[in-house]
Parts: structure tokens; C-alpha cells; sequence
């Protein structure tokens, strides 16, 4: 039997690029003469909802159900439907004609996020400033059908996944069978309408699914149940980010009415198994890094030595065949860095796999996706971005490191000035004292725009506790290096390690807003600190001083991790500050508020001086 294989990444993952998982995939099955197609669900089924006979059928939904949340989007109505198609299609195509048309006075309703838009915002002169001004109030009117949708419909609707809540620390599968056992929604049945064209169209014998985020995992589940319950005869494989972390002590059956195999790790070896054995080739026992049930039991099959694909000699990922015209372009935040992640479409590639740190105490470095370090030559990625571009017609790259590596950055940036390929790109970094300005000088000549990059918490004590290898004065200069030539830097930030005090909360903020008012970083990210399985600090909580406290695992998933942190303050009660703060800075306001005023509760004064950050420029 010749194996059909049809690759879903499924909603809600990305819709303003492809994901790369499938391409990934694509590039290297077909090098095994075996028909690969794949489908991005996430997009096909936004575009559907966000349409004019889908959203008369919301609007009816709505009311058949009695709900009336945000009545003044039901009482304009008419308007949002008569719209979303004009709306849809500017923010793919992004054309001067349409973007005149929206901002045209009553033209886009007045709803609940457009009536309170930022008026004094800074739009560039000409076409270019036009054009951004109407794609945002275009995102806050697709936003405010979305919230409807959410509050009357579907509770489980967002634009970046579905149903996360329920996948979320889902230490049980009772919840998650709970809700597939119920009535499937409007939105569940457009997907199943798409889902089941593919399958007509495509005729596959597996279906496999990538679940990168817990909010992928339930739309994949109902997909799967879908199948299971039509097209019987065909196989159905998970793999992807969400497995590889969470699904590892799996044992559960139940999850296996719905799917056949679940693999962990890179997906090359356990698919091209997976694939070998449903054409009888193999025996089961030769399996890799897969999960099958066995006499109602969960089996962990592992022939050892594994098939190793190193990622030097990987082809390059093949994005052929996904629908680049149907991709939508968001500006929901105008920070210029803060965009990339929904603005234009980008090329997604790694130049190394996992990260050559591997050390800081809060990241999975015990996992493979981390911990396996492999790299591969400039010359060798130059070729694949000649091909993706080939195939796409993009030249916007972002290469998804955990740590895209220095060395190899100034032989990629060298590489592509010698050939001449032009290209925009951007990357994840470590702010490590390599990046000294004559290679932040050289990888702008070649295209950089833009680097992201953990700060953690801006604190050297806990800088040092964490392992991440740098100190807040590195990190100033090293951003302050990317920024002098013209390269946007973000900045991911951490409140709530062990330990950590409201001192030190305070400082870390006052840190943050200093490296912002010195245009060192141009954009930020706060999240709260969450303790993992696979992390030092999970592994080894006394060693970090705090004490896990749940949850008791049942089965299911296992990652994300409870604790009390006795020595540390009460970090949630932060979030609140820290995000109205950093709201601020990111638009370039604010920096000379005290604090305090960030807050609705007292908190102490910074013990750092007003100069900190341009002492460690001078």
C-alpha cells in the first residue's frame, strides 16, 4: 500500500505566515517518494468564519441561544456583515484603494474597540501611513466580531488557539473528554465542512496533526474524532511542541479512541516509521519515539539506536502548496517591533537546532528540542533560503532559534553578502557580549532587522540563580549595539522566579524603563514565571528554594508545575502594574512616571539611580 499523507496544522496556530512544521515535514518525506499534502486548517476555517454568510449565520446563532453580550456589535450588525469581506481582503492584500475606503468616515461601525482607538497616534506620511492607520482599525473591527463570537457563541474562539483553557495543565484527560462528548458549535462544524473537502480531495490513508500550543490540542482532538467516525480506515498521528512537552509519561488510553500513534521529538524518524509500518515494511517494534495502544495499554515504542537526521543534512523546508494568498496581516499593537508577530508574511527556518547554552535553570533543557544542539554550514542555509524563496516568493525571514548562535550568524551574515541574496530577517538571541557592534553592524548589512532575546528578570542575583549567563550592564550594552545600527530589539521578561522580591520586582521595572527611555530595547513582553517539569528549577526545587504543590498527575499531561515560593512576595498581584507600564513604554510615553503610579497598591522605591543604565553606556 503506497501511503497518502495529509498534514493539518490545526486552529488557531498563525494567520499572518505559515507555520513550519508541515513544510518542514514536506521537505523531507517527499525525498522518500511519498505524496505529502498539506492543509492549514488554522487559516482556511478563520477566513470562512470571518465572512459574510458565516457571520449572518453568528449573528443568528446568537439569538437562537439568547445570548446578547456586546449589544451594540448585535444592534450594528448589519454593518459587520456587509463588511467583513472588504475588510478580510484588505488585510490580505493591503491595497492604498481599500485602505482610503475603510477610513472613510462610516464606513467601519463604531463598536466597542474602535469608539476607544488612540486617535494621537503617529501614522508615517504617504501611502505607507495610510495604509497601517486602516489595517488597525481594520484589526479592531475583526476584534470586536471576535469578542462577540467568544461571549455569544463559542467560548472556546481566539485568534491564536482554541479551547486552551481545557488543554492547559490537563494533568487529566476528564475534562478533555468531557467536552468532546458534548454538541459540537457552529465553528466546529465549518471546520469539519473544510476538514472533510481535504480528505475528499486528497483521499489520504494518515492524517497527522501538529500541535505546537495547548491551544491546538482540542481542535486537533475533534478532527481526529471526525475521522475516527467517517473515514474509519484512516490513520492518525500527533506529534509536535504540545506532545514533546506535556504528553512525555503518558498513559491514558482513552486518548487513543481518537488517535493512532503520538511521537516525540523531531518528526522525521518516527513519521518515516510511522509510514514504513502502516505499508507493512516494518514490525511496530520498530517504532521510534511513539506512543501506540497495546492491549488497552499506552506503549511507549523506542527501537534504540534511534534513526538520527542531523539537521546539517536535512533538505529545506517546503512551503509549496500553502496558501500564502489567504494569510491576513493584523496591527492590533503599532509598536514597530510588537508587530512582527502578526504583520507580513515571513518565511519561518532554524539555523540551528536547539540552543548551544542549554543552561538556564526555568527552560526544558532536559528535552530534546533544547538540549540536542546540532548546527549545519552558511553555505548549506543560503541554499535553502534561495529555495524557500523560489518556492514562496517571500524574501522576509525569521529563523526560529531558541538561540540563534553568534559564530554562525556572522558566517550566515557573510554569506549572504557575498552572494548577494537579499533578504529582511530576524531571530531569537542570547544578549551574550559576542554581539559587539561590528557584527551587529555587519548582520544589519545583511538584512537583520530585528533580534528578541530573554532579559528574564533585570536583576544580577537572579540573573546568576537562573544560569542565563549575563548581567544587566551585558545586556544593556548588547542591545544598545543592535540598536545603534538600526536593529529593533525585544526584550522577553519574567516576573515571579523563586525567590525574587517585591525589591527586586520594583528594580527590575525600573530597569526595563530605563533600557526603553535610552532606546536600547524598543519592545518588551512580561510573563509570570511558571515552574516546568523538565526545568532545573522543576527537577530540583529545593535547590531554588521553593516547594511543588501540585498538580498530582493522572495520566495525561505533565508539564507546567504548582508551587509556593516562602521566600518570594506575592508575585500575581504584580501583573497588573507591570503591563500598564510596559503598555506605556512600548509607545514611547511614560518614562517619567514615578512608579508608584503604575500600581493600585504601595509598593517600595527602586534602590537603582535614575543613571543606571547610561552609566553602563559611558
Amino acid at each position: 500500500m503506497q501511503s497518502k499523507l495529509l498534514f493539518i496544522t490545526p486552529p488557531f496556530t498563525q494567520l499572518n505566515t505559515a507555520y513550519p512544521a508541515s513544510a518542514y515535514l514536506k521537505g523531507f518525506i517527499e525525498k522518500h517518494q511519498i505524496s505529502f499534502t498539506h492543509c492549514d486548517l488554522s487559516i482556511e476555517l478563520f477566513i470562512s468564519i470571518f465572512s459574510k454568510e458565516f457571520l449572518s449565520d453568528i449573528f443568528k446563532e446568537a439569538e437562537d441561544l439568547k445570548n446578547f453580550y456586546f449589544p451594540k456589535v448585535r444592534k450594528m450588525k448589519e454593518a459587520y456583515i456587509s463588511n467583513v469581506d472588504i475588510v478580510i481582503s484588505f488585510l490580505q492584500k493591503q491595497d492604498i484603494d481599500t485602505a482610503n475606503k475603510i477610513l472613510k468616515p462610516n464606513f467601519l461601525p463604531l463598536g466597542h474597540r474602535l469608539l476607544k482607538v488612540n486617535k494621537n497616534i503617529k501614522w508615517e506620511i504617504g501611502e505607507i501611513g495610510i495604509i497601517d492607520k486602516a489595517k488597525h482599525y481594520a484589526t479592531l473591527f475583526i476584534e470586536e466580531i471576535g469578542d462577540f463570537i467568544q461571549a455569544n457563541v463559542d467560548e472556546f474562539f481566539a485568534f491564536t488557539k482554541y479551547a486552551e483553557q481545557i488543554a492547559t495543565a490537563a494533568s487529566s484527560f476528564d475534562q478533555i473528554e468531557e467536552f468532546l462528548n458534548s454538541q459540537h458549535s457552529l465553528i466546529e462544524d465549518k471546520m469539519f465542512d473544510i476538514l472533510e473537502e481535504q480528505i475528499k480531495t486528497h483521499s489520504p490513508n494518515i492524517v497527522c496533526f501538529t500541535i505546537p500550543f495547548p491551544g491546538n490540542l482540542f481542535a486537533a482532538l475533534r478532527c481526529s474524532q471526525f475521522i475516527k467516525q467517517f473515514y474509519p480506515s484512516i490513520s492518525i498521528a500527533f506529534g509536535g511542541g504540545y506532545c514533546n512537552t506535556e504528553l512525555r509519561s503518558l498513559n491514558d488510553p482513552r486518548i487513543f479512541d481518537f488517535v493512532d500513534f503520538i511521537s516525540l521529538d523531531d518528526g522525521e524518524g518516527p513519521l518515516l516509521k510511522i509510514i514504513n509500518y502502516l505499508e507493512n515494511k516494518v514490525d511496530i517494534n520498530e517504532l521510534e519515539r511513539t506512543f501506540v495502544l497495546e492491549n488497552n495499554q499506552v506503549v511507549y515504542k523506542n527501537k534504540i539506536p534511534n534513526t538520527i537526521y542531523h539537521h546539517k543534512n536535512l533538505p529545506a523546508p517546503n512551503y509549496s502548496g500553502l496558501p500564502y494568498d489567504k494569510y491576513v496581516s493584523f496591527l492590533d499593537v503599532v509598536n514597530p517591533m510588537h508587530r512582527m508577530w502578526t504583520d507580513a508574511r515571513w518565511n519561518k527556518l532554524t539555523i540551528s537546532h536547539g540552543c548551544y547554552w542549554k543552561q538556564c535553570s526555568f527552560c526544558d533543557v532536559t528535552l530534546d528540542y533544547i538540549g540536542n544542539y546540532q548546527n549545519t554550514t552558511a553555505e548549506d542555509l543560503v541554499n535553502k533560503i534561495e529555495k524557500i524563496i523560489k518556492d514562496t516568493g517571500i524574501t522576509g525571514f525569521h529563523f526560529v532559534d531558541e538561540a540563534a548562535p553568534p559564530k554562525m550568524l556572522r558566517a550566515l551574515s557573510n554569506k549572504l553578502i557575498e552572494r548577494n541574496v537579499k533578504i529582511t530577517w530576524w531571530t531569537n538571541i542570547r544578549f551574550e557580549k559576542t554581539f559587539n557592534f561590528e557584527l551587529c553592524q555587519l548582520m544589519s548589512k545583511s538584512g537583520c532587522i530585528a533580534v528578541t532575546g530573554g532579559l528574564e528578570v533585570a536583576s544580577d542575583r537572579l540573573l546568576a540563580k537562573m544560569k542565563k549567563g549575563v548581567d544587566i550592564a551585558q545586556v544593556t550594552r548588547v542591545t544598545n549595539n543592535f540598536s545603534q545600527n538600526n536593529i529593533l530589539v525585544h526584550a522577553y521578561l519574567m516576573y515571579g522566579f523563586p525567590t525574587e522580591t517585591e525589591q527586586e520586582t520594583i528594580d527590575s521595572l525600573e530597569v526595563v524603563r530605563q533600557l526603553f527611555e535610552n532606546n536600547c530595547i524598543q519592545s518588551a513582553f512580561w510573563h509570570q514565571f511558571t515552574t516546568t517539569a523538565h526545568s532545573p528549577v522543576g527537577q530540583n526545587p529545593d535547590e531554588f528554594g521553593i516547594k511543588i504543590i501540585g498538580p498530582v498527575f493522572e495520566g495525561f499531561a505533565q508539564n507546567d508545575l504548582y508551587h509556593e515560593d516562602p521566600q518570594g512576595a506575592d508575585h500575581s498581584k504584580y501583573t497588573k502594574g507591570l503591563n500598564i507600564a510596559l503598555h506605556n513604554y512600548l509607545n514611547n510615553a511614560g518614562y517619567q512616571e514615578n512608579l508608584q503610579n503604575w500600581f493600585d497598591f504601595p509598593v517600595i522605591n527602586t534602590t537603582h539611580s535614575k543613571d543606571l543604565i547610561q552609566s553602563f553606556l559611558s
